[in-house]
């Protein structure tokens, strides 16, 4: 577990995390091509995707960062609503992963650029079951296509990469049909960018950001877009 919580306070052993390696995005990011297949334009309709990638607070700074992202709300996806509560998922059987929901204009940036980005800086896409220091089928890496096209997109995606061969071990990437998202508590949210200093926010969720903005500087914007309210 990367953390407790008992309503909005939140607790973590910071002597125990800086005993453990550091689990980098210098460490996992591995420079990959873009998608041989990609979206069709529709026009100027904002889109949804999401990702689940480990802790979302780090899925979640890395996307506030990205260029024509309009929104990156943490929360649960996989699992049924009454479980979509941080206690219940914690405990790794509600079928939940924490996800992240993203908001696109879809001129600005494609569907395929964000699983680039996703792929590449925000998470390890080889690790099953966990991500980094934290262990649990909350903490999986899948994908919760919103349509077809994301399903086609997203499929082919991994094959290439697969084929490809450039990361060490087949991507533990899964994609799921329970598509429903549910928000994560207020205290989730913006965590990354409103705790810059937290032990787990350093060791393991900066390096991503920096990460985003030397590997994909197209892609970068230094301003986050936070979630509201």
């Amino acid at each position: 577990m990367k953390r407790l919580a008992t309503g909005f306070a939140i607790v973590v052993a910071a002597s125990v995390l800086f005993q453990l390696p550091a689990w980098s995005a210098s460490d996992s990011a591995v420079k990959i091509p873009a998608p041989a297949m990609d979206e069709q334009s529709h026009g100027a309709q904002l889109e949804t995707a999401i990702f689940a990638g480990g802790c979302f607070w780090g899925v979640q700074g890395v996307f506030q960062h990205v260029k024509g992202v309009t929104n990156a709300v943490s929360g649960y996806a996989g699992g049924k609503a009454r479980t979509a509560n941080y206690p219940t998922v914690s405990m790794g059987m509600t079928g939940h992963a924490e996800s992240v929901s993203v908001t696109y204009d879809p001129q600005k940036v494609s569907y395929g650029q964000l699983l680039q980005v996703f792929f590449s800086v925000a998470h390890d896409p080889t690790e099953l079951n966990k991500q980094g220091p934290d262990y649990g089928t909350q903490y999986r890496s899948a994908l919760f296509p919103q349509n077809q096209e994301q399903e086609k997109i997203a499929k082919a995606y991994i094959a290439q990469l697969n084929a490809g061969h450039y990361f060490t071990a087949p991507l533990a990437t899964k994609i799921e049909d329970n598509a429903h998202f549910y928000p994560a508590e207020k205290y989730h949210q913006n965590f990354l960018n409103d705790n810059p200093n937290y032990p787990y926010i350093v060791i393991n969720d900066i390096p991503k950001v920096q990460q985003l903005k030397s590997s994909f500087p197209a892609f970068w914007r230094a301003d986050p877009v936070l979630v509201k309210g």
